[in-house]
């Protein structure tokens, strides 16, 4: 007799899962997906990105609004948790110059098959190609290959995940079974569109380094990179909830330099230079921002160094939903009690990027899926031993 479900077996739905295991509950994980963590898969391919080693109120601080079950969520399992976490896993981890914490190994596969063991080991079983389609009265139903399957669990946990990369699994049709409990999916931590000239051509693929990036009061030092499409990497997503917003993007092209040293090296004597040799030469600018300076700074006015200390930039509307690394919107914080428990359905919890929450790359996303993931699995430990 299956005394948990969870439905969705991304980071939030095992970790849950690992919780009612240890427990000593029967779990049972339903996933849509023909195998689990496809996501979690994704993002290791880049390095896995687990969490940020930085002090507690700074890493709370970059999930404003911070909901308080969120913050008690993270408050019990952030970053030295989760470091300890892939430790006992047999995943190392390191520390880079950012405070960006990976695995030694710099992928996802090994963790993901050690976790796999230890779940099994504790008698949890997933099913795949099982996909949740609401609820009948108090049964979960289900459709896989062979037809439909209801289950009547006594404790559900729902980590069904935001609205992007579809094809991995995260879809956001879930919201249907929630009416006036969500709000909407918006993209975060995702690109923008510009409009570029022919001229920027060259530039397609060019990683754009050495720049701040400003928008209203928040500023980035990261990296961005130059596509067809627009601008996207880590140096806009850090920006990308503020720019969503309506503030305006502008570009320190020397964020090194103060206004008045780069006013006096523009007045020395070019002699027969040209005005783009004289900023390449006099303010090492590289062709990658000589040619954003060209795309946005025409006419060029007579004192240019303060247009090269707050380079307007031109953008579009967001990159589709779909292509964003994560979502803001989902289930909304006040449709849960304190134990992410639904209001409306006693014994149902639930977890991860299907919350109302955002946060920027950076070992954020990861370690709030797995925290609140860990919280919902023992509330509903605490649900099961409350109501036998």
């Amino acid at each position: 007799m299956i005394s948990a479900l969870v439905i969705g077996a991304g980071p939030a739905g095992l970790m849950a899962a690992e919780e009612l295991g240890r427990a000593g509950y029967s779990v049972t994980i339903a996933d849509a997906m023909p195998s689990a963590g496809r996501k979690f898969l994704m993002a290791g391919k880049s390095g896995l990105n687990l969490t940020k080693d930085e002090p507690l109120s700074a890493f709370l601080a970059a999930y404003s609004p911070l909901a308080p079950q969120l913050e008690t969520a993270l408050r019990a399992f952030g970053p030295a948790e989760v470091m300890d976490w892939s430790r006992a896993l047999g995943q190392p981890v390191f520390t880079g110059t950012s405070g960006r914490v990976f695995p030694v190994a710099m992928k996802a596969s090994p963790l993901l098959r050690a976790w796999f063991l230890r779940l099994e080991s504790l008698g949890v079983n997933l099913r795949t190609r099982w996909r949740w389609q609401g609820w009948d009265g108090d049964q979960a139903v289900f459709s896989k290959p062979e037809g439909l399957q209801c289950l009547r669990p006594p404790v559900t946990i729902l980590t069904l995940g935001g609205a992007s990369w579809a094809r991995l699994g995260s879809d956001g049709t879930w919201t249907s079974h929630f009416p006036g409990q969500t709000a909407a999916f918006q993209p975060a931590n995702m690109g923008f569109v510009v409009n570029w000239s022919p001229h920027m051509n060259p530039h397609f693929g060019q990683p754009v380094k050495g720049t701040a990036q400003i928008a209203g009061s928040h500023r980035s030092r990261g990296e961005f990179v130059i596509s067809a499409r627009g601008i996207e990497g880590g140096g806009i997503y850090a920006l990308s909830r503020a720019l969503r917003d309506g503030a305006a993007l502008t570009l320190d092209l020397l964020p090194d330099l103060a206004l008045s040293e780069i006013t006096a090296r523009l007045a020395r004597d070019r002699g027969k230079r040209s005005l783009s040799n004289h900023l390449r030469q006099s303010l090492h600018l590289d062709p990658v921002r000589l040619a954003l300076l060209n795309e946005f700074g025409r006419p060029f006015p007579d004192n240019l160094a303060p247009l090269l200390k707050s380079l307007p930039i031109a953008l579009g509307l967001p990159r589709p939903i779909d292509e964003a690394i994560s979502t803001a919107g989902g289930l909304r914080f006040d449709a849960l009690d304190d134990t992410l428990m639904l209001r409306s359905r006693p014994g149902t919890f639930a977890a991860g990027e299907m919350l109302d929450w955002e946060a920027p790359t950076g070992g954020y996303l990861l370690t709030a899926c797995l925290a609140t993931g860990r919280l919902a699995g023992r509330s509903a430990v605490n649900w099961l031993t409350a109501h036998p």
